[in-house]
């Protein structure tokens, strides 16, 4: 028997990609590296139907100020989000790509570490993320996914740590992600 076309699916997804073009206002970046890709790895939970769905996605960017240089001992960004995808009928895209846009809001946690702690970060920071994908099944519950998404700290969230911010904390950069889709 088959399953009904109209039934909602759900996805878990094991992704794989690179954060990039990052703009902060962390007063001292002492490598100059918040901006170059870095990589990132993450997983995300899906329930999506014929054109709506919702995603909880986690994802974490070790080495995000430059981990190993002479000034930063260890630095690293966790986003966690909750988001809403829109995404290409099923029924028109059953065996090829299906396109999506996706949006959410969450919490990202900045950290650094830097020689003789002088100017470490560890801030917790409300954020929103925008982005597109695309997500093609090989078999009929193994795929594959690719998205490219925008992640911005919102809000006024003022530096209580002297110098180690200039006025508010600010993060912001894009996350290129490919993800093997498990569908269940």
């Amino acid at each position: 028997m088959c399953a009904r076309s109209d039934a909602a699916e759900r996805q878990f997804r094991v992704s794989l990609g690179a954060t990039f073009g990052g703009d902060q206002t962390f007063a001292v970046d002492p490598d100059s590296t918040g901006g170059g890709p870095k990589p990132a790895i993450g997983v995300s939970a899906v329930f999506l139907g014929e054109l709506l769905g919702a995603e909880v996605d986690i994802f974490d960017s070790p080495g995000f100020f430059g981990n190993g240089s002479d000034l930063v001992k260890s630095s690293r960004v966790t986003a966690f989000t909750g988001n809403v995808i829109v995404a290409a009928p099923r029924r028109a895209t059953e065996y090829s790509l299906r396109p999506y846009v996706v949006g959410g809001v969450g919490l990202m946690q900045v950290r650094r570490t830097t020689l003789f702690n002088v100017f470490d970060i560890s801030a917790v920071l409300p954020t929103v993320d925008v982005g597109a994908g695309a997500l093609a099944f090989v078999t009929n519950f193994v795929g594959v996914s690719g998205d490219i998404r925008r992640f911005q700290s919102v809000g006024a969230n003022p530096s209580n740590e002297g110098l180690t911010t200039s006025g508010e904390q600010h993060l912001s950069f894009w996350r290129a992600a490919v993800a093997v889709v498990i569908r269940y």
